[in-house]
């Protein structure tokens, strides 16, 4: 059965002779449903010259799934190409302008449009050979008017077919590389966080080798010092614990207990600065006299490692800070200076500025590189000693957050072999935000 463009007419009476060339009208859809029914649509163009061959073959091949695009020239055709996702395009061969040969082998040299399948309609009899012609630019069919409708809807529903089926493996092709995109993710993330379980681990089993070590050594300390007064008044040589025995005993007692003392407070500092439960109180503070009263305190730890510590020449400078939290970012540093200064002389001077003041802690021991500068404010971060320890490594970092909690900041100047200079710069009054 053959259809002459009248009687596709006759034969569609739901074709609206005033539609122009075009998107296919269709009922309108609510906002939500617009991306789906875009998405479950298959979009068909034809070209053609005449509007009643466009109105015929709209009303032959169209249905409630598809979007027709019509075009009339070819320069029309390769806009909407270009523009959109065609499943299918019905060119007509003889057209003013561009011809359907030639929109084909535009097609057919654009990325775009090169793999839509091509159907070429003529009027001009089979002796005309445009089959050849169609075939060589890329055509999938050729067909002659009048058109059979059975082999033109069979066709067109062929290729209809072919195209979502293409698009649904496609779809399954972009869900399973999403898939694998998001399980290469999560995989990533999986290694990411073993990676720093890992570490924490091997972090937590460090300090609490530290902690154990560090703890261990005044402990020691006392307990052969305790053992050998027993001894002592075991042999009833008590005699010997006259005064100045007894205050050097008390004195080096004392000195092995505050260590570890300290030792415990940094371990809980550490735990309330995680938590954000340090708190700075800000009293007004002396600095000279606080600096005076630190060197002196610590003058038997700096015997204890056969050198001094110098106050040069100490500047009275008053501001708002919290005693208690200055003086141990005062001993941290100057602890760190007798442990790492290989026996030589600590100097701590004092340096007023216009609305701060800096202390300098310099020691002249053993350095520190550049890479070791950039983790050693970090929890428990260290630099070995020749001694083999260097701390629990927690005593730079609680003193950053403690300084920083006062609006102020420390640095560090050091090169292998040539000592370290820390340097604390404090705002006289800190910022009303007091926690670190």
């Amino acid at each position: 059965m053959t259809l002459t463009a009248f009687e596709a007419l006759t034969f569609s009476p739901q074709t609206d002779p005033a539609v122009p060339s075009g998107t296919h009208p269709s009922p309108p859809l609510p906002p939500e449903s617009t991306d789906l029914a875009e998405e479950n649509t298959t979009r068909i163009l034809i070209v053609d010259d005449l509007p009643e061959n466009l109105l015929a073959l709209n009303a032959l091949i169209r249905q409630d799934d598809r979007t027709i695009f019509q075009a009339s020239r070819g320069e029309d055709a390769l806009n909407l190409l270009l523009e959109h996702e065609f499943a299918l395009a019905i060119l007509d061969v003889q057209m003013p302008g561009m011809s359907g040969f030639e929109l084909a082998k535009l097609m057919r040299s654009t990325e775009k449009t090169r793999h839509i399948p091509i159907i070429f309609v003529s009027a001009a009899g089979k002796e005309s050979n445009y089959a050849f012609t169609g075939y060589e630019t890329g055509a999938v069919d050729f067909l002659y008017k009048p058109l059979d409708i059975d082999a033109v809807r069979g066709k067109v529903n062929i290729f209809v077919e072919l195209y979502r089926q293409r698009r649904e493996v496609r779809r399954q092709v972009q869900a399973l590389e999403k898939s694998r995109h998001e399980q290469n993710q999560l995989m990533t993330q999986l290694q990411a966080t073993e990676a720093e379980l890992r570490t924490a681990l091997r972090m937590r089993d460090d300090f609490m080798s530290m902690a154990a070590h560090e703890l261990r050594t005044p402990l020691n300390s006392l307990f052969l010092e305790t053992q050998l007064r027993k001894m002592q008044l075991k042999r009833g040589q008590s005699a010997i614990f006259d005064a100045p025995y007894l205050q050097a005993m008390v004195a080096k007692d004392q000195r092995q207990i505050q260590s570890m003392v300290r030792l415990i407070d940094d371990m809980l500092d550490a735990s309330r600065i995680r938590s954000n439960r340090l708190s700075i109180r800000p009293a007004q503070v002396e600095l000279a006299a606080l600096l005076v009263r630190v060197v002196d305190n610590l003058s038997h730890q700096a015997a204890d490692a056969a050198t001094t510590i110098s106050l040069l020449q100490p500047v009275p400078v008053t501001g708002m800070w919290d005693e208690f939290r200055i003086e141990q970012v005062i001993v941290n540093l100057l602890t760190n200076a007798l442990r790492y200064g290989r026996g030589k002389p600590v100097e701590i001077s004092v340096h007023p500025l216009a609305d701060s003041v800096r202390i300098d802690v310099r020691d002249q021991g053993m350095g520190i590189s550049q890479a070791d500068q950039q983790r050693i404010f970090e929890q428990f971060e260290r630099v070995t000693g020749d001694d083999g320890t260097g701390g629990l490594g927690l005593g730079l970092f609680i003193t950053r957050q403690l300084v920083e909690a006062h609006g102020g900041m420390i640095a560090v100047q050091s090169q292998p072999g040539q000592g370290t200079v820390f340097q604390v710069t404090l705002p006289l009054n800190p910022p009303a935000e007091t926690t670190a």
